[in-house]
């Protein structure tokens, strides 16, 4: 397809037009994901400008080079009616309650507009996710994407962590994320796609990202962008070719993010028993001495 194909195809997209219509669902929320300074919003800004004509770029999501990262609040972005993205909060690591923090993110049990604070105990996070009960939302299609600079090596506790991750969006969503990988030209992506492929990415995608000094639109980049979002909308058109059921969806979405909760909660519980007990030991051999 060329680039008014895609566009076309992507502008006028419904749910609705699968055999067995939305089933519940109203809007395909694209999930993004990522390390802090990955390219998460500029990923956002490209999408938005190169669904529109004309180079007149606009920065929606702001959005730096560095591994700092600007992203604390979950914003959303219209692209059209019924495509939304959203611009998670990126992590530096995953580790602990930050996991269940990004995984609470992914099955929309944080409010969109709200800031993401990371959780330091079990107390708050259970509260958080009751408190997310109070406007439940069963109708958007979550898709998950994970946006990785190919300019990072993936060494091999980060290959752990991604692996686990998209383990964890299946089971969540039904969904593969989408791996897009950012500063094609920076890094050896293909390399990195292979890294992805070998834990189980289905679909990689690498771009260069348009920016406020570098948006002069090129035939190559325009058609990597906008594969990525179609590519969104295809996957969302075969999960809808089953029968679905929204509401059930988020209950078991909900179920494995409590179990996840109170495994972290058990571990850290654990983790301070034994740092008794070491501690414990210590002192009864000084009095020994």
């Amino acid at each position: 397809m060329d680039i008014k194909q895609l566009q076309d195809r992507i502008r006028n997209f419904r749910l609705e037009d699968g055999d067995l219509g939305s089933q519940g669902y109203n809007r395909v929320l694209l999930q993004l994901f990522g390390y802090l300074g990955h390219g998460k919003s500029s990923f956002i800004n490209s999408c938005k400008y190169v669904l529109q004509d004309g180079e007149n770029f606009q920065e929606y999501a702001e959005a730096r080079e560095t591994d700092e990262g600007l992203t604390m609040v979950r914003n959303a972005y219209p692209l059209t009616d019924v495509i939304t993205m959203v611009d998670n909060r990126g992590c530096s690591k995953m580790d602990g309650f930050e996991k269940a923090e990004v995984y609470a993110q992914l099955g929309n049990f944080i409010p969109i507009g709200q800031k993401v604070d990371w959780k330091s105990n079990f107390k708050t996070m259970m509260e958080e996710l009751e408190d997310s009960e109070l406007e439940p939302n069963y109708t958007d299609f979550i898709v998950p994407i994970f946006v990785y600079s190919a300019r990072c090596q993936i060494q091999h506790e980060t290959k752990k962590e991604m692996k686990l991750f998209m383990e964890n969006c299946i089971k969540m969503t039904g969904v593969v994320p989408i791996i897009v990988l950012t500063f094609k030209t920076r890094g050896d992506y293909m390399e990195i796609e292979k890294e992805f492929r070998r834990i189980g990415a289905e679909q990689v995608i690498a771009i260069e990202n348009y920016t406020n000094t570098n948006h002069i639109k090129t035939l190559g980049r325009t058609t990597d962008i906008l594969m990525v979002i179609y590519s969104t909308l295809k996957t969302a058109t075969f999960r809808l070719e089953q029968p679905r059921n929204p509401r059930r969806e988020k209950i078991e979405r909900k179920k494995f993010l409590l179990n996840y909760i109170h495994q972290i909660n058990l571990h850290k519980v654990i983790e301070k028993e034994k740092e008794k007990e070491k501690g414990s030991d210590g002192n009864n051999w000084c009095v020994l001495l």
